[in-house]
């Protein structure tokens, strides 16, 4: 992996109303639905009427419809990206620097791509711990993955430098649980909490923003591309995309790799 430039924030994908997502999914259905049944029409009377009819007085086949073709797109991005990530297992594979915990030669590998400001990633981060306490035989790997900073906020960014800047220095969990636990984030927020957690911040200031930091986190974005990932959290477990992020979830999926 090549010495690359500060990655810049990566803007999060443009979100589209609800409304506007509901409008355009009624209607995908609604024309899906007239296209299925027109080779079944006999010519007689108003299709399009009965059609409207029917659906006004069955609203949930729109729902039904909408909620296959839903899982449908997630399944398929599912495929998709396992089907990537076997093709390039180096994306899931933890680089010079990057944080790893438990037995190189495990026979479970969770790997997680995360943001410090991501509001779910907080939420299952105190569980995730404890799922590292609960399976010392599993290897553990952290992508650090900064994409919500918007317009000049740099904080995601600074946050993941913090934290690995902390691992050069050995207080990486005691770090990363730190800023998962701080609701309020922000460069003063994130130098307080790695002087508070035996951070040398002589040592760490410089490390901020050094080539090797740069590098680590350029590689996780052109890996997450590369794998075709949405948003954070996300994990893997053995190369393969978890279908939820649900804590509980995780420990079965752990304990059925381990009994596979």
């Amino acid at each position: 992996m090549n010495d690359a430039p500060d990655p810049s924030p990566v803007a999060p994908a443009r979100a589209l109303s609800p409304k506007w997502l509901s409008l355009t999914a009624l209607s995908v259905s609604i024309i899906a639905l007239l296209l299925a049944a027109l080779p079944y029409a006999n010519g007689t009377g108003d299709f399009g009427a009965r059609v409207r009819s029917y659906l006004l007085a069955h609203p949930e086949v729109l729902d039904e419809v909408v909620r296959a073709r839903d899982a449908r797109a997630a399944t398929d991005r599912m495929s998709a990206t396992n089907a990537a990530a076997s093709a390039n297992p180096t994306s899931l594979a933890a680089g010079p620097g990057e944080p790893a915990f438990g037995p190189s030669d495990a026979r479970v590998t969770v790997v997680q791509f995360f943001d410090y400001r991501c509001p779910y990633c907080k939420n299952v981060a105190p569980a995730y711990v404890s799922l590292m306490r609960a399976h010392p035989d599993v290897r553990f790997i952290f992508k650090e993955w900064p994409i919500l900073d918007q317009g000049t906020s740099v904080t995601s960014q600074y946050a993941a430098r913090g934290a690995l800047a902390a691992h050069a220095q050995g207080r990486y969990l005691e770090v990363h649980n730190a800023l998962m636990a701080e609701a309020a984030l922000s460069p003063q927020a994130i130098d307080r909490i790695l002087a508070a957690n035996g951070v040398d911040m002589a040592r760490a200031n410089p490390a901020l923003q050094s080539p090797a930091i740069s590098r680590i986190l350029a590689d996780v974005h052109t890996g997450a591309a590369t794998l075709g990932l949405e948003g954070t959290p996300t994990f893997f477990i053995n190369g393969r995309l978890t279908a939820g992020n649900n804590p509980a979830e995780l420990d079965r999926a752990i304990r059925a790799a381990k009994a596979g």
